[in-house]
C-alpha cells in the first residue's frame, strides 16, 4: 500500500510545527507552500524552513501570498505564537532554502503531477483561493481537502467574536474555497477546545521523546502562557487535530455534513462561519465538520511525532 501523498498550505505558527511533524511522521509531504497568517510572510516562511530542518526531509518550501486578498488583516496572532512565530527562542538560521516558485503555482503543478493527493489547508486561504480563481478544475485533482478553521456555533478566538483566525484573516479567500469545492473536512476551532490534552500527560510526552519534542517544548511556552492566562485548560493542538484528520479520517468517530458560507459583510461578524444546520437554504452540504474524534488515537500521532 502506498504512502499517504500530502500537500499542506500552512501559516508556521506553533501548532503547525506540530502538525507538520505529524505529517512528516506519517506520511509523504510533497511540499509546503506558505501564507501570511500568525505572523508575516517572512517569518512564516522561515519557521518552514526551520521545520525541515528539523525533520531532516527535502521537502520544499513554496512561499505564497503576504497579504490577504481583499482587505489587510485586522489581528495577527502574534500573542500567541510569539513575534516570530516560534515562540521567541531564536533559532539560528536555516540551511534549507525556500524553492522559487510561488506557492501558488506550486498548489496547481503539484495536484497535476500527483493527482489524488490530500490537501491540508492549516492557515488562512488565500493561496488555495487564488490557485482554484487561475485553475477552477483544482478540485478535481483533490482527494480530500481538510480544513482547519471556523467556529461552526459561533464560539471564535477573534475580535469579531463569531470568527476563527485563520477564516477571520482572509474571509474572502475562504469564500472562494468554500463554494469551489464541493466536499472537505472541517476542523473547527470549537471541536479542537473539546480535544485539547491533559498537561501533565503531554509533559510525559515531551519528557520520553527526541529532539522533535524538545524544538515543540521551547517554541510551545508562550502559547501555552498565553492559554493559561485566557483559562483555556490543557494542551490546545488545533492543526495537529487537522492533521491527524488528513492522516486517519477514521478516527472521526462523530460528524455533520452541512453547507458552510462565510460571512463577508458584517460588523461584529466579518469572518464568521454560517452553518446551515437545519437546511434553510435548500443547498447541498459542501462541509464534513468533525464533531468528535478518537482522542486515544490522536495522542498516539501526536507521540509519534514526538518521538516519545
Amino acid at each position: 500500500m502506498s504512502q499517504l501523498q500530502l500537500l499542506i498550505d500552512t501559516d508556521p505558527g506553533v501548532d503547525d510545527a506540530l502538525a507538520i511533524l505529524m505529517a512528516h511522521a506519517h506520511a509523504d509531504v510533497l511540499g509546503l507552500t506558505i501564507a501570511a497568517g500568525n505572523v508575516g510572510l517572512d517569518h512564516t516562511v522561515r519557521n518552514a524552513r526551520t521545520l525541515v530542518d528539523l525533520v531532516g526531509k527535502p521537502t520544499p518550501v513554496f512561499p505564497g501570498c503576504p497579504t490577504p486578498l481583499v482587505r489587510m488583516p485586522e489581528e495577527d496572532a502574534v500573542h500567541v505564537h510569539g513575534s516570530d512565530g516560534l515562540g521567541d527562542v531564536g533559532f539560528s538560521e536555516p540551511v534549507s532554502r525556500a524553492a522559487d516558485e510561488h506557492a501558488v503555482h506550486a498548489i496547481l503543478r503539484l495536484t497535476r503531477e500527483q493527482p489524488g493527493l490530500t490537501l491540508v489547508a492549516l492557515g488562512p486561504l488565500t493561496n488555495l483561493a487564488l490557485a482554484v480563481r487561475l485553475d477552477p478544475t483544482l478540485p478535481q485533482r483533490v482527494k480530500r481537502l481538510v480544513i482547519m478553521g471556523g467556529a461552526v456555533t459561533g464560539l471564535g478566538n477573534t475580535g469579531k467574536i463569531p470568527a476563527e483566525f485563520n477564516i477571520g484573516f482572509d474571509p474572502e479567500a475562504a469564500h472562494v474555497v468554500f463554494e469551489a469545492f464541493p466536499t472537505f473536512d472541517l476542523v473547527d476551532w470549537e471541536v479542537v477546545l473539546r480535544h485539547a490534552f491533559d498537561d501533565e500527560e503531554f509533559n510525559t510526552w515531551i519528557a520520553a521523546g527526541d529532539k522533535r519534542a524538545t524544538f515543540f517544548d521551547q517554541v510551545f511556552g508562550t502559547a501555552r502562557a498565553f492559554n493559561a492566562k485566557r483559562g483555556r485548560r490543557g494542551v490546545i493542538a488545533a492543526d495537529a487535530l487537522a492533521m491527524a484528520v488528513a492522516i486517519d479520517p477514521n478516527m472521526v468517530t462523530r460528524f455533520e455534513e452541512r453547507h458552510v458560507a462565510v460571512e463577508m459583510d458584517g460588523r461584529l461578524t466579518r469572518g464568521a462561519t454560517v452553518v446551515d444546520w437545519t437546511a434553510r437554504l435548500g443547498r447541498s452540504a459542501n462541509a464534513r465538520i468533525v464533531m468528535e474524534v478518537d482522542q486515544a488515537r490522536f495522542g498516539a500521532m501526536v507521540r509519534r511525532a514526538l518521538g516519545a
